[in-house]
C-alpha cells in the first residue's frame, strides 16, 4: 500500500511536469535542439529513478532532490535553446524559384515565387537609408545604391518596438486569435531594429504589356506595434486577381513621432514629429519612381491602411508632398478627419512638450545626446509617441480644413469599420448602470448623458435590422457609443466629405462573426486580402464566400475606382440623398448606419470642445 502511494506521489508530479513544460516549450518556440535535450533530461531522470526502486534507496528527501535538479536543468535547456533572431522568410515554400532579375535605379534584384508559382514577392527592398546613427529622429533620406544582385527573398526588421516575450505572443494567438499552429518552422524571432525601412512587392508571375494597378497598403498598430509581413495584409492572393501589392514598414512610436524644436531648427525643411509620416511618403514615392520595373503602373496607385494605417491614408490623402503620386484611397477603421481627432493626431505643442519629458526621463540635454541613447534603452520610454501633427511640411493644417477647402488629394474613396470596433481597447473597463455616464465623459464631455439617453446601460441592440452583439448591459452600450467616437465618426465625416466634393465614395460595415477575431477591430484584414486560407481550422465556406467578395470589390477599386463588378452585390455611393453602406456580412446588402443617431451629439461636442 505504501508502495503504491509512493508510486502516485510521484508519477503525479512527473506527467504534470511533463505536460507543462513540453507546452512552454511549444509555446516558447525552442528549437529542435531543446525538444531533444528536454527527451534526454526526462529519460535520464526516469533511468536514475529506475535504478533508485531497485537499490531500495526510494526515499521521499532524494525524489524531491531528483524533481528539483530536474526542473534546474530544464530551464536551463529552455534558455539555451531559446529562439534565435532570423528574417521571415518572403515566401511559405522550403525552396522557392527565384525570379528573373529586375533591374532599378539602386541595382539588379531577384525575389523568390510562392502562391504555386503564380506570384513573386520582392521582399526587403530598402525605400531609405537606415534612419540610425546621425540620421536617428531625420527626414528619410534616399536609398544608397548596391553592388551585384541583391537576393529580395526575406522581408525586414519591423520597426523598433516594444516586444512581448514570445511565449505571450503565442498564448495571444492561441486563446485569443485561436488560429495558433504547431510548426518546427517558426521556432525564431524576427528582430526590431531601426534599419527597417524596407518595402515589399507581390506581383503576378505572368503578366502582359499592360502595366497593372497598385495596392499601396499602410499597417496599423496605433502608430506603435506593427510589422509589414503580418500574414492577414500579405498581397500573394490579391496578386493574383491583377494587382501588384506593396506593404512596408516605417518608424513607429519615439523614433517615428518624437518632436523637438531643435530638430525643427535643423531640418532644412524645418518639420518635427512626423518621422513616421514621411517614411510612409518617401516610400510612396519611391514605389512612383519604381514600381514600373515591376510591372506596375505609377499613374494607378491606390494607398490603403487600417487602423493607424488608415489614419496615415487620411494624412497622406491632405499632405501637399504626396499630391500627384497616387489616385485613390482605401481606409479601414480610423481617421484624422475630425475637428479634434480621437486618437492618432495630437498639437504641436503636445508634441513638444512629450519631447522635453523624454528627454528629462532619459536624463540628456540634447539632441545629439539623445541620438546616442542605445535603441533597446530608448524604446522603453514610458511616453507613447503615438500620434502625427501639424508640423508645417508634411501636415500644413488641420485635416479637417483641408477638406472643407477640397483640396484633398483622393479622386474616389473605399472606407468604413466593424461591428465591434472599441470592445478589445475597453476589455478592462467594468461598466455598470452607476459610472455609465462619467465613463462617457472622455468620448463625449457635457455630452455623456444625453449619450446615456441614446444608447442607455441596459442597451440591447435596440434595432435588429442590424447585427451587433453589444451584450445588452452596460458594458455592451459603452463599446458601441465608444466605437462610434474613436473609429465611426471619422468614416462618417470623411464619407460627407466626398459626397460634398462630388467625389465617388463607398462606405462599408463589417459585422461578420467567425471562431477568431470576428468583426472585432481589425477583423475584416484577412478578409478583404485574402488570407483566410492561412487559419484552414477556423474559417468556414460562408466565410471564404464573404472573402471572394471582398477581395473583388477591393480590387475592382483599384482598378478602377469602383468596387463593382459583375457578379458582385450592388455597392451604392454615399451622396448628399444616400447615407447608406454595405453590410459585409453573409448577406451582403445596403443598410442604415447603426450610428447615425449618435454622430449629431458627436457633432456639438466636437464643435466646441478643446481637447
Amino acid at each position: 500500500m505504501k508502495n503504491k502511494r509512493l508510486r502516485i506521489l510521484f508519477w503525479i508530479p512527473f506527467l504534470l511536469i511533463c505536460v507543462l513544460y513540453f507546452t512552454v516549450l511549444e509555446l516558447s518556440r525552442n528549437i529542435l535542439p531543446g525538444w531533444i535535450a528536454s527527451i534526454l533530461l526526462f529519460a535520464v531522470f526516469l533511468l536514475a529513478r529506475r535504478r533508485q526502486i531497485r537499490s531500495g534507496r526510494c526515499r521521499t528527501g532524494k525524489t524531491f532532490l531528483m524533481f528539483l535538479c530536474l526542473a534546474v536543468l530544464l530551464a536551463l535547456c529552455l534558455k539555451v535553446t531559446a529562439p534565435p533572431e532570423k528574417l521571415m522568410p518572403a515566401s511559405d515554400q522550403r525552396h522557392p524559384a527565384v525570379t528573373d532579375t529586375v533591374t532599378i535605379a539602386q541595382g539588379d534584384l531577384t525575389g523568390v515565387y510562392t502562391g504555386g508559382g503564380s506570384v513573386e514577392v520582392y521582399a526587403g527592398i530598402p525605400y531609405a537609408k537606415a534612419p540610425t546613427g546621425d540620421l536617428r529622429f531625420r527626414e528619410p533620406q534616399p536609398p544608397e545604391p548596391w553592388e551585384g544582385v541583391r537576393a529580395c527573398d526575406h522581408f525586414g526588421p519591423m520597426a523598433m518596438q516594444k516586444t512581448n516575450p514570445v511565449f505571450y505572443d503565442s498564448l495571444i494567438s492561441l486563446l485569443g486569435y485561436r488560429n495558433y499552429q504547431i510548426s518546427l518552422r517558426d521556432n525564431y524571432r524576427v528582430p526590431a531594429s531601426e534599419d527597417c525601412l524596407y518595402l515589399n512587392i507581390w506581383k503576378p508571375a505572368k503578366t502582359d504589356s499592360e502595366k497593372l494597378p497598385v495596392l499601396f497598403f499602410i499597417h496599423g498598430g496605433s502608430l506603435m506595434t506593427g510589422q509589414s509581413f503580418y500574414s492577414e495584409y500579405r498581397g500573394e492572393t490579391l496578386a493574383q486577381k491583377g494587382v501588384i501589392v506593396v506593404n512596408f514598414a516605417y518608424r513607429l512610436g519615439v523614433f517615428g513621432y518624437y518632436a523637438s524644436e531643435e530638430l525643427a531648427a535643423e531640418s532644412p525643411v524645418h518639420t518635427t514629429g512626423n518621422y513616421g509620416l514621411l517614411d510612409q511618403i518617401q516610400a510612396l514615392r519611391w514605389v512612383s519612381e519604381n514600381i514600373e520595373a515591376f510591372g506596375g503602373d505609377p499613374d494607378r496607385i491606390t494607398i490603403a491602411g487600417e487602423s493607424a494605417g488608415s489614419s496615415s491614408v487620411n494624412a497622406l490623402c491632405v499632405s501637399p508632398q504626396t499630391e500627384g503620386l497616387f489616385q485613390y484611397a482605401i481606409a479601414e477603421s480610423s481617421g484624422i478627419v475630425a475637428r479634434h481627432p480621437y486618437h492618432t493626431f495630437r498639437s504641436m505643442e503636445d508634441a513638444l512638450k512629450m519631447g522635453q519629458d523624454i528627454m528629462d526621463e532619459m536624463q540628456v540635454s540634447s539632441i545629439d545626446e539623445l541620438r546616442e541613447i542605445p535603441a533597446d534603452q530608448l524604446v522603453g520610454t514610458q511616453y507613447a509617441n503615438n500620434s502625427m501633427t501639424v508640423d508645417g511640411y508634411a501636415i500644413t493644417e488641420q485635416p479637417f480644413l483641408t477638406y472643407e477647402k477640397g483640396n484633398n488629394h483622393e479622386q474616389a474613396l473605399l472606407n468604413g469599420f466593424n461591428g465591434k470596433e472599441a470592445d478589445a481597447f475597453l476589455l478592462g473597463t467594468e461598466a455598470t448602470s452607476e459610472n455609465y455616464v462619467s465613463l462617457l465623459k472622455d468620448a463625449f464631455g457635457p455630452y455623456a448623458s444625453e449619450a446615456a439617453k441614446l444608447v442607455p446601460p441596459d442597451w440591447p441592440a435596440r434595432d435588429q435590422t442590424f447585427i451587433i452583439d453589444a451584450g445588452g448591459d452596460a458594458k455592451g452600450g459603452l463599446n458601441h457609443l465608444y466605437s462610434a467616437a474613436w473609429f465611426t465618426y471619422s468614416h462618417e465625416l470623411w464619407s460627407n466629405y466626398m459626397a460634398e466634393e462630388q467625389r465617388p465614395v463607398y462606405e462599408y460595415y463589417f459585422t461578420k462573426t467567425n471562431r477568431s477575431l470576428s468583426d472585432f477591430h481589425a477583423g475584416e484584414l484577412p478578409y478583404a486580402y485574402g488570407n483566410l486560407w492561412r487559419h484552414p481550422h477556423i474559417y468556414t465556406q460562408s466565410d471564404y464566400a464573404l472573402s471572394e467578395t471582398m477581395q473583388n470589390y477591393w480590387t475592382n477599386f483599384v482598378k478602377t475606382g469602383d468596387p463593382n463588378g459583375d457578379g458582385l452585390p450592388h455597392w451604392d455611393q454615399r451622396d448628399s440623398d444616400n447615407g447608406k453602406l454595405l453590410i459585409l456580412d453573409e448577406e451582403v446588402r445596403m443598410s442604415e448606419d447603426p450610428y447615425r443617431e449618435i454622430y449629431p451629439l458627436l457633432d456639438r461636442y466636437q464643435e466646441q470642445a478643446e481637447f
